[in-house]
């Protein structure tokens, strides 16, 4: 009987895909270079609260470690060795180390974005009403509303004046500043609210934001609260009430990236969606930098995947081509793009077991297993999915296996409870090989999503695998 169960055993080892917590057996040297990245990590979430905050983080970084922009290069071709990058707009960025081989033979891209969900400014907000101020909201991507009440908001963005002059807007985020709030009706009165459902407990027209209640000293003035912010507005930054007009005011959770769990194992964060893929793919990019690689390595941080990644700083923009059209100088652009490989550095919903009837347990991603392949995302018969093909999904793994990083089946939960999308389908459209690749994330689209350290690391090894061998 040993014999047989031991027979069995070395079977299911050698055709079963076992799938362990990549917590378990690794040393203390690994353990460090795992909170090393996370502590960096949480730093960079805390700088970067917005796609324009990121991208300046990004490209702080980018500088530090060699890389040129090239709209400030001299002689525009690309040479092997040299390390660029685009700012777009001041709300994404592209990055490229130059390899030794022919760009005809292909590029290997990180693809992520940048943005989050949030709570916009509309074009005229500010309002008075009852002695109180507020500001005129309009959600930014996918939102649970009533997730966004009660919590403090902190205010970030920028105005610009008639004469091209930018003005910077962070408040809530220093010790001392003072935070925003959207109210909630008290239990008490809420009997009528609590029956609604989910989706109309808190409307979107419901999202304004409490700004203040002290009047300004004219008895005459009809809007005394209205009048005494804009008073504190145009002294501290010179701005009046039309200058929001043009204004990009973005409302994002104030608090800061915070370990979670007795053990720290976790980290809970407004904005792991994406940014939790952004980072360590920058990171894989600057780490690769410092090698001399074959192919032509990109990094591409984009904005508006939330909204379906239109507008000219998102995906399905022009920049992205001509980026990658600038590194293949002289050589066959359309060879290029077909010989190219991507992936789409995004996340993934983690298996919650809380909510355990939306998922399906056999093609979930779960915490601590390592990275997230997502052959396709989309919604019901996979519409808006890229869906990749068997010879690149094929290719990927073994680079993984290779390297001993550990992967894992994602799937966005149950066939027609819901679904997805990203960038994916955005660069396959243009004959690139992609597979979304990213980290699990509980809570997502949520002012407080969660991630596991050690999928950030994972995911960090596996972007610099690809890198270098894709």
């Amino acid at each position: 009987m040993a014999k047989e169960k031991s027979k069995k055993d070395k079977l299911s080892d050698k055709l079963f895909y076992k799938l362990k917590n990549c917590w378990e057996g690794i040393d203390k040297k690994t353990e460090k270079e795992v909170e090393d990245l996370a502590a960096s990590y949480k730093q960079f979430l805390d700088k970067g609260k917005t796609e324009r905050e990121c991208t300046d983080a990004a490209c702080e970084q980018l500088e530090k470690n060699g890389f040129i922009n090239i709209d400030t290069l001299k002689e525009k071709k690309p040479v092997t060795g040299m390390k660029v990058y685009q700012n777009i707009k001041g709300k994404s960025v592209l990055a490229a180390v130059i390899g030794k081989k022919s760009a005809a033979e292909g590029f290997n891209i990180l693809g992520a974005h940048i943005d989050s969900p949030r709570l916009d400014l509309k074009q005229n907000p500010l309002y008075e009403d009852n002695d109180l101020a507020l500001f005129d909201t309009h959600y930014y991507g996918g939102i649970k509303k009533y997730q966004w009440t009660t919590i403090p908001l902190s205010m970030h963005g920028v105005f610009v004046k008639d004469d091209g002059k930018k003005i910077k807007i962070r408040i809530g985020e220093e010790p001392g500043d003072p935070v925003f709030t959207v109210t909630d009706l008290l239990i008490h009165l809420a009997k009528e609210q609590m029956e609604k459902k989910a989706s109309v407990v808190v409307e979107g027209e419901d999202l304004d934001i409490l700004a203040g209640s002290r009047p300004y000293e004219d008895k005459d003035e009809k809007e005394k609260v209205k009048l005494a912010l804009l008073d504190l507005l145009n002294k501290k930054y010179g701005i009046t009430e039309k200058d929001f007009a043009s204004a990009e005011i973005e409302f994002v959770p104030a608090f800061k990236a915070s370990d979670v769990g007795l053990d720290r194992s976790l980290i809970g964060a407004y904005g792991h969606d994406d940014r939790c893929c952004a980072y360590p793919a920058l990171q894989a990019l600057i780490t690769m930098s410092q090698e001399k690689p074959d192919k032509t390595l990109v990094c591409y941080l984009s904005d508006k995947e939330e909204i379906g990644s239109a507008g000219n700083t998102g995906a399905r923009s022009l920049n992205f081509e001509k980026f990658l059209a600038y590194l293949c100088g002289e050589a066959d652009f359309r060879k290029c793009l077909l010989n190219s490989s991507m992936l789409s550095a995004d996340v993934d919903a983690a298996f919650d077991p809380s909510y355990a009837s939306v998922f399906d347990k056999k093609n979930g991603s779960y915490i601590g297993k390592g990275l997230s392949l997502s052959k396709y995302t989309g919604t019901g018969g996979k519409y808006g999915a890229s869906d990749a093909n068997a010879e690149f999904c094929a290719k990927v793994q073994a680079i993984l296996n290779r390297n001993n990083v550990q992967w894992q089946f994602g799937e966005l939960g149950k066939v027609d409870k819901g679904g997805g999308g990203t960038i994916a389908l955005h660069a396959a459209n243009l004959g690139i090989e992609v597979l979304d690749c990213g980290v699990p994330v509980l809570s997502m689209h949520s002012p407080f999503e969660v991630i596991s350290k050690i999928d950030l690391y994972t995911t960090y090894r596996g972007y610099i695998a690809f890198l270098r061998e894709a």
